[in-house]
């Protein structure tokens, strides 16, 4: 996506969140260490799907600002099955009084939250400028 991304806004937000989500794998990857919990490799077939859907965006032709709305919603789809994902794994490691897991589950659930936010953001526009979604619709 940032690659296909035609707005420097939009290919930033994606290079920034890339590299939260390689810091997510590691407390995952520290969770599951903690746990003495091996992954199992399991494919997540909504992800998948999602991932799909995403691949399909970069691959449109035609307007790039258009391209660009499409690859927010794309992405944000994405973000809000992370953050489903991510708050139940934190509810689980407070039930399970790991507050450990909880707090590294907590920073992956806030940059996932502020990234879902900025490409609300850069989709609406802020204050003084318009968003990629008016422009899409010109």
């Amino acid at each position: 996506m940032r690659d296909a991304a035609a707005h420097e806004e939009l290919r930033a937000a994606f290079e920034t969140h890339l590299q939260e989500t390689r810091e997510h794998v590691s407390r995952l990857d520290e969770i599951f260490g903690e746990l003495g919990l091996a992954h199992d490799g399991t494919t997540c077939h909504g992800m998948e799907g999602l991932l799909q859907e995403g691949q399909e965006m970069i691959k449109a032709q035609g307007d790039p600002t258009v391209r660009d709305a499409a690859l927010i919603a794309a992405a944000q789809r994405v973000e809000h099955y992370e953050i489903a994902a991510y708050g139940t794994l934190r509810t689980l490691a407070s039930e399970l009084e790991n507050d450990h897991a909880e707090g590294l589950l907590d920073s992956t659930l806030d940059e996932e939250g502020r990234t879902d936010k900025l490409l609300t953001k850069i989709a609406t526009g802020g204050m003084f400028k318009s968003g990629l979604n008016q422009q899409a619709a010109r």
